[in-house]
């Protein structure tokens, strides 16, 4: 199988990104054009479906209300009616740095990923698993990106997103998360990949 290695890192890079920085970051500031145009930087299965999505993201990037609404989906004001880490998902009593967050970090330590952020924060935030699996292509560790994909973000992810994709809280997280889903899907499919069955907590 012949890999567009920049093909496969940019989605993952744009998204992680957004999914783990505040909308009024430096990062997601220099990002906003790139993430505007996701929809021409991947071959999406999709294409209409993302084109519609891409848009919504445009029309919703500089809402002045994003802030408040990253801070209700990832920083928890309140119900978090989709929090962004894996553990909660996994873990029985849906706890932050669980059995499988332990897991994860090994599998970062196994890999040379240092998840340096400045907070004492778990790991298994979609975004910075995203930023991970980013890191892991791009230096074409094509075998350890497979790992991430089927053992540590798709035995939770897709409940995620489906959770964020349902929330009215915010029409471009919204959009981010079906976005996200399809990219990873499209990503199993790519790899041939088979998913553990993970009984899931949330």
């Amino acid at each position: 199988m012949s890999l567009d290695i920049n093909t496969l890192n940019l989605p993952a890079r744009l998204l992680g990104a957004f999914f783990y920085y505040t909308p009024d970051s430096a990062v997601t500031t220099d990002l906003k054009p790139a993430l505007e145009q996701i929809d021409s930087l991947f071959a999406w299965s999709n294409l209409a479906t993302i084109d519609l999505l891409c848009k919504r993201l445009k029309d919703n990037v500089n809402d002045p209300e994003l802030g408040y609404q990253y801070s209700v989906l990832f920083e928890g004001q309140g119900f978090m009616p989709a929090p962004p880490w894996g553990s909660v998902y996994l873990d029985k009593e849906n706890l932050l740095m669980g059995e499988s967050t332990l897991r994860y970090r090994q599998f970062l330590h196994q890999h040379h990923i240092a998840i340096q952020t400045g907070m004492n924060e778990p790991e298994d935030q979609f975004g910075l698993m995203l930023m991970a699996l980013a890191l892991l292509i791009e230096g074409e560790q094509i075998a350890a990106a497979k790992t991430l994909i089927s053992d540590h973000i798709m035995t939770w992810a897709p409940r995620y997103l489906e959770l964020l994709s349902q929330t009215d809280i915010s029409p471009f997280y919204q959009a981010l998360a079906i976005i996200a889903n399809e990219y990873l899907s499209h990503l199993v499919t790519e790899f041939g990949l088979i998913i553990p069955k993970h009984y899931l907590y949330k």
